[in-house]
């Protein structure tokens, strides 16, 4: 009796601390639930703050007519659009008919958009017929490119004609080629001024390119 009485008493206990940790484990993905919901709320408003900030930021950029209407400029387009509309309206009403120097040659000794030393050293490059490394490199880029494309053009026309054995010879030759120009045109992006760089050539898209011509 008293080994029945024992057990019954565990099994109650048993059940009581199961109870017990059913309610705390339920209290406690409340608690997680609510602490989501919150930080949920408050990187909403963090992110519509940020919006609000860019969207003004953006907003002064625009000319003064297109302030307040973010809704009617749907893309740069529409902002190249509307100055072109009031370049060509300044012109119509003659407001480039009197500008200072008009008729007389461009000063091009300076550039008063260049970094003061960069344009010392371009002025002191010019004076002695040199030009910066990075013009004279996108020459040589753009003669070795223009080879390459002749020399691809021609093997895959004596691939045409039969001549498989040469093509296997060529192409990889080419492909060396390719690897060589790439490298100088990596070169040429390192050091030329920011929005001049160029892309390099890649064998499939030249090849495509000479299939359908």
């Amino acid at each position: 009796m008293a080994a029945i009485r024992t057990t019954r008493i565990i099994a109650a206990s048993g059940t009581r601390i199961t109870a017990v940790i059913r309610r705390w484990r339920s209290s406690l993905s409340l608690e997680l639930e609510a602490m989501k919901r919150k930080e949920e709320k408050v990187g909403g408003k963090v992110k519509e703050r940020l919006s609000a900030v860019i969207d003004a930021d953006n907003d002064r950029k625009l000319p003064p007519e297109l302030r307040g209407k973010r809704g009617g400029v749907r893309s740069e387009t529409d902002i190249i659009n509307f100055v072109e509309q009031r370049i060509w309206q300044s012109m119509e009403e003659g407001h480039f008919e009197n500008l200072p120097g008009k008729g007389k040659p461009l000063d091009l000794s300076t550039n008063p958009h260049a970094d003061p030393a960069e344009d010392t050293l371009y002025r002191i490059l010019s004076k002695n017929k040199c030009a910066p490394e990075w013009v004279e490199l996108n020459k040589e880029i753009r003669t070795r490119v223009a080879e390459w494309r002749i020399a691809l053009k021609k093997a895959w026309a004596n691939k045409c004609d039969g001549y498989e054995s040469n093509w296997i010879e060529s192409s990889m030759a080419l492909k060396g080629q390719t690897r060589d120009i790439n490298n100088m045109v990596f070169r040429y992006n390192l050091i030329v001024p920011f929005g001049r760089q160029m892309f390099g050539i890649k064998w499939e898209k030249e090849l495509e390119r000479v299939k359908e011509s």
